[in-house]
């Protein structure tokens, strides 16, 4: 009798531990989810605080000033809209950056952005400067929003005038 109990034993504790093991992979599988969750929401997130404090809604977001800041979140980044920025450079619309991202792979835009020069009134010298990290969370950001709106009017040359709204830009000190 001994050993018929014995194998029951051996058995049951052999169930338990493999309840345990299994319990154990599903709780570990679930942190490992959690804690991508909570990376990918990290990284939005930083995107998100980038856009603000790089002031990108200024320009890329139409009416965002005249509206205290004011707009919608599913209404930004779709560029300047009919607000022109002229100066001696001719007339700029900034443009429809989720319309751009989304045409851009990640590793593209950072090397995009760390290239870029462009006219005024866009900072490309302090877009230059981001950090790689910084850029990835501000493109995942932006492609988390979604592609959305037209693109931007094209840009005119300094012989052309523009049609109103614009803002006019002083020429550059000599």
């Amino acid at each position: 009798m001994r050993g018929k109990f014995a194998s029951v034993g051996i058995a049951v504790m052999l169930a338990v531990m493999a309840a345990n093991v299994s319990a154990q992979t599903t709780q570990t599988g679930a942190s490992k989810t959690d804690a991508g969750a909570a990376a990918a929401k990290r990284t939005l997130d930083r995107g998100r605080y980038m856009l603000t404090i790089g002031s990108c809604n200024d320009c890329h977001t139409a009416g965002f000033g005249p509206r205290d800041g004011n707009v919608p979140e599913v209404e930004w980044l779709l560029g300047s809209g009919a607000l022109g920025f002229n100066g001696p450079w001719g007339t700029t619309y900034a443009p429809n950056l989720r319309l751009l991202l989304a045409n851009m792979s990640e590793n593209r835009w950072v090397t995009y952005a760390k290239s870029l020069k462009t006219r005024p009134p866009m900072p490309w010298f302090n877009l230059n400067k981001w950090s790689d990290s910084d850029l990835r969370a501000f493109y995942r950001y932006v492609k988390s929003l979604g592609a959305a709106g037209e693109s931007a009017q094209a840009y005119l040359p300094p012989a052309q005038a523009p049609t109103p709204p614009y803002i006019q830009w002083p020429a550059p000190p000599k």
